[in-house]
C-alpha cells in the first residue's frame, strides 16, 4: 500500500514555532469561568469517546470526553492512517469512516478513504478505496448510512460509495470538475471541498471552492448513484468551503473561505435548488488583514451559530432566529490557537471545542447555553495537526 502526502498547502503549519505560539491556561480555567456556566449541568453526564483527525502518519486518535472537568485524556491511537482530514460516522457509532488526504493511494493517483467498526470503544479496520482523485479532504455520510460521499481539493472531484456491513465498495460514481475563479493562487482549477445531502436526503451537494459553485445532484440511496440536479453559484472569488442546514429544514449556511462571509440560503425541498437570502461578512467593516473562512457550529435547537475565520483566528456568534435561520451578529472572540480548522460542540452544548490546525492544539471553551456566550479563555489541550473532532 502507497501513500504520499500532500504538501502544498499545509507544509507550513509543521513548524515548531507555530506551537509553541499556544498559550495554556488550565490551571485557572474551572474558576475564572464557573460564573459563564449559567445552566447546571446535565444529571451524571457520561464520559464520551472521541475521535480526532490528525494530519500525522497516525492520523486517527482517541480520547475520553469529561463534560464536567471539561478535559480531554488520551486514549492512544485509533489508527495508524495517515493525514485524515475528516471523520463521519453512522447515527450508532458502530462505523466511522476517515479520509486521508493524499496524492497517491494503492498505486493510483488519488486520496484514501477508509472504514472502522468500533466495538467497546475500540476500532477494526473493515476496508479502504481509492477515491476519484488527489487530495481527499472529507468524506460525508448519508442518512441511511448505506452512502458516502468523498471531496478531493487537489484533485477538482468527487466520488460516491455504496456501503454494506460497514464496507466500502469501488466508487460507484465520480465527477471531476472543470470550473475555475478569479483568484489566481486559489482558483487555477476546481477544488471540490465538502460533501453534503438535504434533510430528506433527497439530494447531495459538493462544494466547489475553486469554481465559486455548489454542485446539485439527485441521490438514490439504494444505489449510490448520483444524478446531476442543478448549480448554485456563489459570487465571483468567494470560494464556497462548507454548507450546513439549520434545523428547520429550510435554510443553509455556506462558509466562502477566500472572501470570509456566510451566504444564508433559501432551500427549495422540491428541487433541492438554493437561493440567496443574503450574504453576511464575518471581518470587521474595512478590515484587510488576510484571513480566510473556515467552519460553522450549529445548536441543536438552532438558536445560535458560531462562524470560524482563519488567519485572524476568531469565532464569530450570532443569535439565530430558530424559524427563519437570520442570523444577528453578537461577538468575535478568540478562538485559543492558530488557523482553527474545525469547531463543534460536546454533547452538552456547554463546551465548544476548536482544532486549532496551526498550533497543534484543541481549545475548549465554556458556553452558556442560555445566551450563547462564549468564555474568552479557553482551556488547551496538546493535540497533533487535528484537523477534525467527532464524538461518538
Amino acid at each position: 500500500m502507497l501513500s504520499m502526502s500532500i504538501f502544498s498547502r499545509r507544509s507550513f503549519l509543521f513548524s515548531a514555532s507555530a506551537a509553541a505560539l499556544a498559550v495554556s491556561a488550565q490551571s485557572s480555567f474551572a474558576a475564572r469561568h464557573a460564573r459563564a456556566l449559567a445552566a447546571p449541568a446535565p444529571g451524571n453526564p457520561k464520559r464520551k469517546r472521541v475521535y480526532v483527525g490528525s494530519y500525522t502518519p497516525n492520523g486517527l486518535l482517541a480520547y475520553h470526553w469529561d463534560p464536567v472537568a471539561a478535559s480531554l485524556t488520551p486514549a492512544g491511537v485509533a489508527a495508524h492512517i495517515p493525514n485524515v482530514t475528516w471523520i463521519a460516522a453512522t447515527a450508532s457509532g458502530e462505523y466511522l469512516y476517515t479520509a486521508s488526504e493524499l496524492s497517491e493511494f494503492n498505486g493510483k493517483p488519488t486520496g484514501e478513504v477508509a472504514s472502522f467498526r468500533q466495538l467497546h470503544g475500540e476500532l477494526t479496520p473493515v476496508s479502504t478505496a481509492n477515491s476519484a482523485g488527489t487530495g481527499t479532504c472529507q468524506v460525508a455520510l448519508d442518512r441511511t448510512g448505506r452512502v458516502l460521499i468523498a471531496a478531493d481539493y487537489a484533485g477538482g472531484s468527487a466520488a460516491s460509495f455504496l456501503i454494506k456491513n460497514g464496507a466500502l465498495g469501488e466508487a460507484v460514481w465520480t465527477e471531476h470538475y472543470t470550473e475555475h475563479g478569479p483568484n489566481k493562487d486559489r482558483q487555477e482549477a476546481s477544488h471540490a471541498h465538502f460533501a453534503s445531502f438535504s434533510p430528506d436526503n433527497r439530494f447531495a451537494y459538493i462544494n466547489d471552492l475553486g469554481g465559486d459553485s455548489i454542485h446539485i445532484y439527485k441521490l438514490n440511496p439504494a444505489t449510490a448513484q448520483l444524478t446531476p440536479a442543478g448549480l448554485y453559484r456563489g459570487a465571483a472569488g468567494v470560494g464556497p468551503r462548507t454548507l450546513h442546514f439549520h434545523p428547520n429544514d429550510r435554510t443553509a449556511y455556506c462558509v466562502n473561505e477566500l472572501v470570509p462571509s456566510v451566504d444564508v440560503l433559501d432551500w427549495n425541498r422540491a428541487d433541492g435548488s438554493f437561493s440567496l437570502r443574503t450574504q453576511i461578512p464575518l471581518l470587521p467593516e474595512g478590515n484587510t488583514t488576510p484571513a480566510t473562512g473556515c467552519d460553522v457550529a450549529l445548536t441543536r435547537d438552532g438558536r445560535f451559530a458560531y462562524f470560524a475565520v482563519r488567519g485572524q483566528d476568531f469565532l464569530y456568534s450570532f443569535k439565530v432566529d430558530p424559524r427563519s435561520g437570520d442570523l444577528a451578529p453578537l461577538r468575535r472572540s478568540p478562538c485559543g490557537g492558530k488557523t482553527p480548522r474545525h469547531i463543534t460542540l460536546d454533547p452538552t452544548e456547554r463546551w465548544m471545542l476548536v482544532a486549532n490546525q496551526g498550533s497543534s492544539l484543541i481549545s475548549v471553551f465554556a458556553r452558556n447555553p442560555e445566551t450563547g456566550a462564549l468564555a474568552d479563555e479557553a482551556k488547551n489541550f496538546d493535540v497533533p495537526t487535528p484537523m477534525r473532532i467527532l464524538f461518538t
